[in-house]
């Protein structure tokens, strides 16, 4: 399977740290988060990954070209944003009709790659899309999901006040190609996931609830708090 990285928002809630690095090349415990993605991914079976670039994109480039994994990676540069849904549908070409996954890259993970893949194999008929649950500290920050006993998902909540639980939507997704005709379908280069695509498939969508670590690093906070999580003994979190 192949995968896309989103790397390329200008992660204007990092700021200051995000005026002169690229959001996925924050370090966190002396690695950019983009290491732990690359790792995480392609030891886990991953065949190929592509990244979007955009704000400070040759910080990207040059880690990606000397990546232990290089020959494995392929950049795509947005001169504009596209959003996370005109991204999918920009390079819809690259992942050759078949099944593909979509990850945020400002997020730190250790989820497990081969179960949500193994989850998406068996979901139930007439679903879409596999998608990375996790329990958020800050629900009301989040999108914010509700499940039936099999995992689908039956109502979606995004970054609403007064959240019904705290089961968030991890933005790790496994999608089949019948997802970029939906993007596609609304016809215009900017979309967004989130907001636009997600909500199309409530009732036809997985969720697989991750039991290990995820963080959204959107804010200084976060990132202090993810590298307090992590240090030192948490060092091979991914």
């Amino acid at each position: 399977m192949r995968a896309l990285l989103l790397a390329a928002g200008k992660g204007l809630r990092l700021l200051p740290i995000t005026a002169t690095t690229a959001k996925c090349m924050v370090e966190i415990n002396g690695r950019p988060l983009l290491d732990y993605w690359l790792e995480l991914l392609f030891e886990a079976g991953i065949q190929r990954v592509l990244v979007n670039t955009h704000w400070q994109a040759d910080q990207v480039t040059a880690f990606a070209r000397a990546s232990r994994w290089a020959d494995r990676i392929d950049l795509v540069h947005e001169s504009e944003l596209l959003g996370t849904g005109g991204t999918v549908l920009a390079n819809r070409h690259w992942f050759q009709a078949r099944p593909f996954m979509v990850a945020h890259a400002d997020n730190l993970t250790d989820f497990d790659v081969r179960g949500l893949l193994k989850a998406h194999r068996a979901r139930p008929e007439g679903h879409a899309i596999t998608m990375l649950g996790f329990r958020t500290d800050t629900p009301s920050s989040c999108g914010i999901l509700e499940l039936d006993r099999r995992g689908t998902v039956t109502a979606f909540h995004e970054k609403v006040d007064d959240p019904p639980g705290n089961l968030a939507n991890g933005a790790v997704y496994i999608f089949e190609p019948e997802v970029v005709n939906a993007i596609a379908a609304i016809g215009r280069p900017v979309v967004d996931l989130s907001t636009e695509i997600i909500p199309c498939y409530v009732g036809r969508m997985l969720c697989v609830e991750t039991s290990g670590y995820h963080r959204d690093i959107g804010t200084p906070e976060s990132l202090r708090r993810a590298i307090a999580d992590t240090a030192p003994a948490r060092r091979g979190v991914a």
